[in-house]
């Protein structure tokens, strides 16, 4: 079980508000990079008289990779409600191909801190790069969706907001698939890429699509 040691220690260093980040959709062929951003104050209800985590629904968060997809739905709408905010950012398929799927994850990362009204003043995020160009006092590290507690709810929200944006995409894109595989590069989807051919919103950088666009153009 995760716990809030990393984020305590933080609050007794004099830091009076944090935000642990993780971003999810750089692997996929289709679709967007996510981003999300979730705030702890020294004052939080999750925090405030040194009780930590005081819920049993809490308990259960961690990487969202490990976590079923009901689970993760589930601990969305807890986390939502816990949190003190949560900031969403999103890069879609045309910036990811215009400056890659490295910088358009910063970007992404960036959008979600721009959205909060509490600014944190020192950011966790996930990984072992720091934002480049960024004012905020920040600390990368590596399985942090694994790790820190604020970052592993982090990385269920932006999981769960994506795989919300590309079960709308299947509405728009049924022939894909992408309720199934959220744009990942499975058997299916490959299938349906070939048989199909790109829609807008895969990602024309990625190798498999561009070699696809490639033949096609051949």
């Amino acid at each position: 079980m995760l716990d809030l040691n990393e984020e305590k220690n933080l609050f007794a260093r004099g830091y009076k508000v944090i935000a642990g980040i993780d971003e999810v959709g750089r692997g996929p062929l289709a679709g967007p990079v996510v981003a999300a951003a979730l705030v702890l104050s020294s004052k939080s209800p999750l925090h405030f008289g040194g009780q930590g985590i005081t819920t049993d629904k809490l308990k259960e968060i961690k990487d969202s990779k490990k976590l079923a997809e009901k689970k993760r739905e589930e601990l969305y709408e807890v986390i939502r409600e816990e949190f003190d905010e949560v900031g969403i950012g999103i890069c879609d398929q045309g910036t990811i191909d215009k400056i890659n799927i490295l910088q358009a994850g910063f970007l992404a990362m960036k959008k979600a801190i721009g959205s909060l009204k509490n600014k944190p003043d020192f950011i966790m995020l996930d990984g072992k790069f720091l934002i480049p160009n960024c004012s905020y006092q920040q600390q990368a590290i590596i399985h942090g969706d694994n790790l820190v507690f604020s970052i592993a709810a982090a990385s269920i929200i932006a999981k769960v907001t994506r795989d919300r944006i590309m079960k709308e995409m299947h509405e728009q894109y049924p022939q894909y698939c992408f309720d199934q595989h959220k744009g990942y590069g499975t058997k299916l989807h490959l299938e349906q890429l070939r048989a199909h051919g790109p829609c807008q919103i895969h990602r024309r950088s990625f190798g498999p699509v561009k070699r696809l666009l490639k033949h096609k153009n051949t």
